[in-house]
């Protein structure tokens, strides 16, 4: 009889067990409840980094190995709406264009600002993606892709030919592989990392260099050139330096 009630309260226990899910399985968006940017899940694994159809700059050489862990990126690049949420003004540029145009002219340090204020308004702990995270979900979780979503440049960004020489309102071209937008185009984002020429040795979750002068930046902006939008190009500004084509979007590693 106990050897009985044993099965049967495995049995009954199976069903919960095989309906936890992971966090790459979560069906559903997260929402920030203070400014409504939205997230996409993104599940880790392991890509190849850097040039890998053999037309970029020696910067994004050579290719090689990454693995990221679990994190969960912002759909679209923050507006000008969201940063006006937090901050109570609106530096950009393109005013003109819209609270739902990407928040530019905005540097590196305004944005550890606008993330320290925001993580204390909402309780979470936003931040920038390292650059291996940004290029893992630029490539729809590490596919092979030219572009971020794709090897059709106008598809997916604004850039020189298509953007009317002016940042454009996020989330009207096509989404890559995760239901992100913009990320080659529109504006370049500043990442985490102190820049340097050469990649990191560090295969797992790579952070960049410890100390640097400038930061880098990457998926380019509204008036570069269709190769200046690839998933692998990279460059660099200082930390201080506001420009009308530089923004950013947030990530955060456990909602």
């Amino acid at each position: 009889m106990k050897k009985l009630l044993f099965v049967a309260a495995c049995i009954g226990f199976m069903p919960l067990l095989a309906a936890a899910p992971s966090f790459g399985e979560a069906a559903k968006d997260y929402t920030d409840a203070t400014t409504g940017i939205r997230f996409a899940r993104v599940t880790g694994g392991c890509f190849k980094m850097g040039d890998t159809f053999g037309d970029g700059a020696s910067n994004e050489k050579p290719p090689h190995d990454v693995c990221v862990s679990d994190f969960s990126m912002a759909k679209q690049e923050t507006t000008q709406n969201q940063w006006k949420v937090v901050m109570g003004n609106n530096p950009s540029f393109f005013k003109s264009c819209g609270d739902d145009c990407p928040a530019e002219n905005v540097s590196w340090n305004d944005v550890q600002e606008f993330i320290s204020k925001l993580n204390k308004l909402s309780g979470k702990e936003y931040r920038l993606p390292t650059e291996a995270e940004w290029e893992y979900a630029c490539r729809s979780g590490g596919k092979s892709e030219k572009f971020c979503g794709g090897n059709d440049a106008e598809a997916v960004a604004w850039y020189f030919s298509t953007s009317g020489d002016r940042t454009q309102r996020v989330a009207r071209k096509r989404p890559n592989g995760l239901g992100i937008y913009d990320m080659s185009g529109n504006v370049w984002e500043w990442v985490s990392d102190w820049y340097d020429e050469k990649f990191s040795s560090i295969k797992d979750n790579p952070q960049g260099p410890s100390t640097g002068s400038n930061r880098v930046i990457r998926g380019g902006g509204w008036f570069m050139l269709p190769k200046s939008v690839r998933a692998s190009v990279r460059s660099s500004l200082a930390p201080e330096v506001h420009t009308y084509d530089v923004g950013f979007r947030l990530v955060i590693t456990a909602p």
